[in-house]
This record gives C-alpha cells, structure tokens and sequence, in this order.
C-alpha cells in the first residue's frame, strides 16, 4: 500500500485543461476545471453531463462540491469537431 497523495497539485496542475468528473451515484461530467477550493469543491465550465456513456445537454458552468465527487481526471483536449476525446 502506497502512501496517500496531497491531490491539491495534480488538480491545479488540471486547472484551465479538460477533465472529467465522475459522480458518486454515476453521472460524469466534462468541461475545463476553472478552479478548485481548499475544500477540493470544483468549478466546470462547457460542462457536459453523461450517464452510461450517453451524453445529455451542456449546462455551461456548474460547481460541484467536493462530497458528491468520486474521481476527477484529465482527459485530451479537443479533436476537430469541437468534442472532447478521452
């Protein structure tokens, strides 16, 4: 077993890139990461919401706070089309 990470510099290392967002109930969302608080609360913009890998509409900008969050990872930037690849 690996010693715990401070996950405040890998997240503000993500800041301005795209990440997705996974839920605790399941829902993920994908957007950039605008910022992130000392309570790791985190601030989407250009957020796409998607349940079982279909994607529903975009809600802009959304907070989400840090107790509903699973995982936040980076994911690549923009292919041509304007979608978000993973």
């Amino acid at each position: 077993m690996g010693l715990p990470l401070n996950p405040k510099p890998f997240l503000s290392g993500l800041t301005g890139k795209p990440v997705m967002v996974k839920l605790k109930w399941g829902m993920e969302y994908k957007g950039y990461l605008v910022s992130v608080d000392v309570y790791i609360n985190t601030q989407l913009a250009n957020k796409e919401g998607y349940m079982d890998g279909t994607s529903s509409r975009n809600l802009g900008e959304v907070l989400i706070g840090y107790n509903n969050v699973l995982y936040i990872r980076g994911v690549e930037e923009e292919e041509e089309d304007g979608k978000m690849r993973e």
